[in-house]
């Protein structure tokens, strides 16, 4: 949450960014309660624009408000993240054909630069820098297709799964892994192959399930479920 408020701008959405960011980054603990009077102190402002960073939060799913109890973070709910992997798989590769079909060589030297930044970022073993560039590198190809109701929409599902992402980059889906599948997505864009760049972005959507069960057991006190509901039974990430 080191952020300087940018006074002329609203405030509470840099509240709820600065939050956001805490809480994909487990620098605010799945189930650790938030005080909205701490949480003004430390930005320097009055409480109403943290309470209404709250009522963001929780219509994100990202933090729980306990009527005379207090606000906490929200535990992990392997439902909820596969419910917005869904809806990510079924937006970002409809994306990714339609990127594949227009893509040209300002988009495709635009993603080779976050590639070589994303290995810069691996080799100094720098997860918070490869997360927001891996943010960067999904958000660069919506781009291409010029639909920004769509990116608003996978922006919105990212909220659940952002925190598992960051969780896997260690061990579960390491950043050499990751990167290797974005080249390959560019890889298809750059040959202007739609459906192998369909494919391509399929298989990196799904890896996140690949990683679910090791990371839900090394972490469990950081899960308020593990169970998936049934869309995800039997799907491989080849498939």
């Amino acid at each position: 949450m080191d952020i300087a408020l940018r006074m002329r701008e609203p405030i509470a959405p840099q509240i709820v960014a600065a939050l956001r960011q805490g809480i994909v980054e487990l620098r605010l603990r799945p189930g650790e309660a938030l005080s909205e009077s701490e949480i003004a102190a430390r930005f320097g402002v009055s409480r109403q624009p943290v309470r209404e960073a709250f009522i963001k939060l929780s219509e994100a799913g990202l933090v729980e408000i306990r009527p005379s109890r207090g606000t906490y973070v929200m535990k992990i709910s392997a439902r909820e993240l596969a419910n917005a992997r869904f809806v990510r798989e079924a937006i970002e590769c409809d994306i990714a054909n339609n990127a594949g079909r227009l893509a040209g060589p300002h988009h495709v030297a635009e993603l080779e630069d976050l590639l070589a930044r994303q290995r810069a970022a691996d080799a100094r073993n720098d997860y918070r820098c490869f997360n927001d560039l891996d943010e960067a590198f999904h958000r660069a190809i919506a781009s291409i297709v010029d639909c920004e109701y769509a990116w608003r929409i996978v922006e919105a599902a990212r909220v659940q799964t952002d925190r598992v992402r960051f969780l896997s980059l260690p061990n579960a889906s390491p950043m050499p892994l990751l990167i290797r599948q974005h080249e390959t997505i560019v890889d298809r864009l750059a040959a202007n192959d739609p459906e192998g760049t369909e494919a391509a972005m399929r298989r990196h959507l799904r890896e996140i399930l690949v990683a679910l069960p090791q990371i839900a057991a090394s972490n469990p006190d950081l899960f308020a479920d593990t169970e998936l509901p049934a869309h995800t039974r039997g799907l491989t990430p080849a498939d």
